[in-house]
């Protein structure tokens, strides 16, 4: 496994692979489908963000999901998200976390990571508590998805806690 810089020839790969994950979307909460002009244009924003840092979760070059943090420098503060779509269950989405969060509080001197998760991503959670996310609430009925509302627990982690 490799995390690489996104580029723009993993937009072919992302819209052949991600309409068609049932699963994916449902954990991610994803209603949309797009299209190969959007990824190009996402990665493109993504590129020209000195705000935003994504890597590509890779292996073999084969694009398996990405990691992102989307930085408010002011408040030394960055969203999370994470999305695998191939390779589950091969510790790579730990890999990719720990590696966000030491560019966040080491190379970017950020404080704050926070993440949404729907209650029902079991794995997940276990994941983002291993790795010293902390549960500061929930967003009642954030989601609807297939006639059920779901809520989305809200997870930080702090550059002084003990990781």
């Amino acid at each position: 496994m490799e995390l690489v810089p996104l580029r723009k020839e993993f937009a072919a790969e992302m819209a052949a692979t991600r309409p068609n994950d049932d699963e994916v979307n449902r954990l991610t909460g994803t209603h949309a489908t797009f299209t190969l002009e959007d990824y190009e244009a996402y990665i493109e924003r993504t590129l020209n963000d000195p705000d935003r840092y994504t890597r590509a979760i890779t292996e073999d070059g084969k694009f398996l999901g990405e990691v992102v943090l989307t930085i408010n420098p002011h408040n030394r503060s960055a969203g999370m998200r994470i999305a695998l779509w191939d390779g589950f269950g091969k510790g790579y989405g730990s890999i990719a976390i720990k590696h966000v969060l030491d560019h966040a509080f080491h190379e970017r001197g950020l404080h704050r990571v926070d993440l949404e998760v729907y209650d029902f991503n079991e794995r997940a959670i276990h994941v983002y508590e291993k790795l010293g996310f902390r549960e500061e609430g929930r967003l009642r009925d954030a989601l609807l998805w297939d006639g059920v509302f779901h809520d989305a627990i809200v997870m930080s982690v702090l550059s002084t806690d003990n990781i």
